[in-house]
């Protein structure tokens, strides 16, 4: 290998740093193949985002020290090289130090700013503020820049920040993230921990790499964020609690946060400076007048300046007006104001926010009677965005209709096109509309059936097998959209997932049929959202006194428990679960509560323990005549025979299990059996039956959307390409298994992947590179119950030692993972007996 020339002259900027990074990453792909060193290889390696990675390869930012000296042992540099490297990234720091110019970005950023306001007009004195606080170049500072903007509703403060932002983008070459924290939303302000997983998943933090609990997020936020130069706008806060948590902790991140609160604790505690947005200036209340309704308000001066008074200067206020005033552009001004003056007699007239209601009942009275109608029935929606069916749902107006209402809405200024046919409300629009009509029990009964009947339908269309198991759901009186398209239907559950959520969260007679509707959907990897809707469904059900609903949410939350790792929570709901299944007189639940114990015991390798349940609840699937439960529970029997090495009878029990399920048409439980079947020929040796079975798998799994499924369906493949001879390609299913495992947050297949990693290169002469993929594995279970993938990780670390010489270790490594082996009673104790000993 050729050395790399790395010195003091030649290194003068973090563009030459950068230089030095690709040639040594060129250099280590031709050695170890180009693959190993993509940004997304090196990312899974060292447990970073792709992003971050592109930017210490690309120049834009500079690795802190222990994450330069991982990131050039990944690429290849050898002991002297590392040396060098160190040196010219310490001198690179002392640079920036020195107040070096940032350098110009490449790769992928997050440009999540929401679009500048058309017609920005003054604040000229408070966009000078935010300059100021600005200009201290990152590299200057010593704490992160925490600008406050403080003003009552409808004031201006989102267009102020926004606009300001587009003025300064280009100084953060790392991007800008944007959240709206929902804080007077009048369901719940959007909690801590879902704002951290959206700035989170902005960085390229997603699936398993995304922590769980609200401390280990916001610990993570401040790693991805240390070093970065990112503008982070936290649009309209509730308080400083829901704050705290989303702040960077490094200089070089500026933040800017709106609320209608004035965050005291912010700034005594962070150190931000705080902005008090007043009313607009009469003279700027004036030119945006003159902006948006033209010339009229030169010809009517006296008419204008009354307006803006009737407005509160507030710009929202105005903007409403104003559209008004251009739809009627044949009425005078002052014609248009005496009928404003009315509208103020309903209020006190000193309080703006008073006068901005009569703004709205003013711009609401010349609506058509239906599109006013149909603005007071927006208010009741349970969250910020809606599209046309919804609408159509609350109005009972068919969906053309619904959808040119609430486009004149959009006009009026009093809803906002959000792209995608979706539309939301400014939170002091929603309030007012909230008032006019009160609470409309009808309405919002369309709304929640529309949701759950459309939900439903989804699902029919993506697991028809499972239909009779789902609540039965009536067709809704309104229109539904068609998703008879399985990828039509994926799509929408997709972007109505919030919604479904809130109306979990507002109507408890919905929750508990949409937790039973959206069990399989939500198991599929959108973990977060199920914990919170089964939740709503299981305090519904509890408060009702339904034994049935409760144990059908606790199942479900027990499940995803057990996709998150947390294997003691999920036993104890699934046997919570078994209890009131078993009191309600529901057997079939009572066993599928059974069947899922055996999956989480299966997990924690006491498989004799879990085959019991599951030899139990197919007894009760069987005396019930439930084909599908049948098939799969002879699927799980089948697995766990294969791991205790009973190839044989597994089989013969997964081969009953794909003759049933095929007859059953469940082609998701029959891809499971055909995988099953494919590993189970793999240990036998027959490798072409076994190649058969696994792409028969991935096609089905294919056909139904499930990437858990396709995930271990490529670690299967990848085990039987290693018993093939091909290390290589073994690889290549291996990180595209783990890949998956972690985009989905499925915990417990990180380590499988890891393991066949290491074992694929171990066999392809890279003993150093399989230490490394152990090691990660063995990281990836320690905080799950997956002793088997310890000790597996724990012989491939003892036969890499011992390729590599290290005799000794290499007995340390075997010995702990025929240890496990021996105490769980697992077959693969001989081989590594039989390592030691050769030992």
């Amino acid at each position: 290998m050729d050395e790399l020339s790395v010195g003091a002259a030649e290194v003068r900027s973090l563009a030459d740093l950068a230089s030095l990074l690709r040639r040594l990453r060129q250099r280590q792909a031709r050695v170890a193949g180009a693959d190993r060193v993509s940004y997304r290889a090196l990312a899974k390696l060292a447990g970073w985002s792709h992003a971050i990675v592109g930017g210490y390869l690309s120049g834009t930012s500079l690795a802190p020290a222990d994450r330069f000296d991982v990131l050039i042992r990944l690429l290849g540099a050898t002991p002297a090289e590392q040396r060098a490297l160190a040196t010219a990234r310490d001198q690179v720091e002392e640079l920036r130090r020195g107040g070096a110019p940032p350098p110009q970005v490449q790769g992928v950023v997050p440009r999540q700013l929401p679009a500048d306001v058309a017609g920005f007009t003054g604040r000229n004195g408070e966009l000078a503020e935010l300059d100021a606080l600005a200009a201290t170049p990152p590299n200057k500072r010593t704490a992160v820049v925490i600008s406050s903007v403080a003003g009552t509703a409808g004031v201006g403060k989102t267009a102020l920040v926004v606009h300001w932002a587009h003025r300064w983008r280009g100084r953060f070459p790392d991007g800008q993230v944007y959240v709206d924290l929902r804080g007077y939303d009048p369901a719940a302000p959007l909690a801590a921990q879902d704002a951290l997983a959206g700035l989170l998943e902005a960085l390229g933090v997603t699936g398993a790499d995304l922590p769980s609990g609200i401390d280990e997020r916001a610990a993570r936020w401040r790693s991805e964020t240390a070093d970065r130069q990112l503008l982070i706008v936290l649009d309209n806060a509730a308080s400083v609690e829901q704050v705290r948590p989303l702040l960077p902790g490094t200089p070089s991140c500026h933040v800017l946060v709106t609320s209608r609160d004035s965050l005291a604790g912010l700034v005594v505690r962070h150190g931000a400076r705080r902005l008090d947005l007043d009313l607009l200036p009469e003279t700027d209340a004036y030119e945006l007048l003159a902006g948006l309704i033209g010339a009229r308000v030169d010809a009517e001066p006296d008419a204008a300046r009354l307006l803006v008074q009737r407005c509160a200067r507030l710009p929202l206020a105005l903007r409403v007006a104003a559209e008004l005033a251009v739809a009627r552009a044949d009425t005078p001004l002052a014609e248009l104001v005496a009928e404003l003056g009315d509208e103020h007699l309903f209020g006190d007239g000193g309080d703006p926010r008073a006068d901005v209601r009569a703004v709205f009942s003013w711009s609401v009275r010349h609506l058509p009677p239906a599109a006013a109608r149909v603005f007071g029935l927006l208010g009741l929606h349970p969250h910020t965005d809606f599209e046309a069916h919804a609408v159509a749902a609350l109005s009972g107006f068919d969906v053309a209709t619904a959808r040119s209402t609430v486009e004149l809405l959009a006009r009026q200024h009093l809803v906002q096109a959000r792209g995608g046919g979706r539309y939301g409300m400014h939170d002091l629009l929603r309030a007012y509309a909230r008032g006019l009509l009160g609470e409309d029990e009808a309405a919002l009964g369309r709304l929640f059936d529309h949701y759950l009947a459309t939900a439903a339908t989804a699902m029919d269309t993506l697991h028809p097998a499972e239909a009779f198991r789902r609540p039965r759901i009536a067709r809704p009186a309104t229109p539904s959209p068609d998703l008879t398209d399985p990828g039509t239907a994926r799509r929408w559950l997709d972007s109505e997932l919030a919604c479904l959520t809130a109306v979990a969260r507002h109507s408890p007679s919905h929750a508990v049929r949409l937790s039973g509707t959206l069990y399989r959907y939500l198991a599929g990897g959108h973990y977060d959202v199920g914990l919170a809707l089964h939740g709503y469904a299981l305090a519904a059900a509890v408060a009702s006194g339904d034994d049935a609903g409760a144990a059908g949410a606790l199942n479900s939350l027990g499940f995803i428990q057990a996709r998150l790792g947390r294997h003691d929570e999920a036993a104890e709901h699934l046997q919570r679960a078994r209890v009131l299944f078993h009191r309600a007189g529901d057997a079939i639940g009572e066993a599928r509560a059974l069947s899922n114990l055996g999956h989480v015991e299966a997990t924690r390798d006491r498989l004799r323990v879990a085959l019991g349940y599951q030899e139990e609840a197919l007894e009760v699937f069987r005396r019930a005549g439930d084909a599908l439960a049948t098939g799969r529970g002879l699927t799980s029997i089948g697995n766990l025979e294969q791991r205790l090495g009973r190839f044989d009878s597994a089989a013969e029990h997964i081969g009953a299990a794909l003759g049933i399920l095929r007859g059953a048409g469940d082609r998701e439980a029959e891809g499971f059996a055909l995988y099953n079947l494919g590993v189970v020929e793999t240990r036998r040796g027959r490798l072409d039956s076994a190649a058969a079975y696994h792409q028969a798998a991935l096609v089905a799994f294919r056909e139904v959307g499930n990437r858990a499924g396709e995930a271990w369906v490529l670690d299967g493949q990848g085990a039987l390409e290693l018993r093939l001879g091909w290390p290589g390609k073994a690889a290549a299913r291996y990180r595209a298994a783990l890949e998956l495992f972690q985009e989905l947050g499925y915990r417990d297949g990180v380590p499988w992947a890891l393991n066949g990693l290491g074992e694929a290169a171990r066999a392809d002469g890279r003993a150093a590179e399989a230490l490394d993929h152990h090691t990660g594995a063995i990281a990836a279970a320690g905080g799950s119950d997956l002793r088997d993938q310890q000790a597996r990780a724990h012989t491939g670390l003892g036969l890499a030692h011992r390729d590599l010489g290290d005799r000794e270790r290499a007995r340390e490594h075997l010995a702990a993972a025929l240890s496990t082996y021996d105490e769980f009673e697992l077959p693969e104790a001989g081989e590594v007996r039989a390592h030691l000993a050769a030992l």
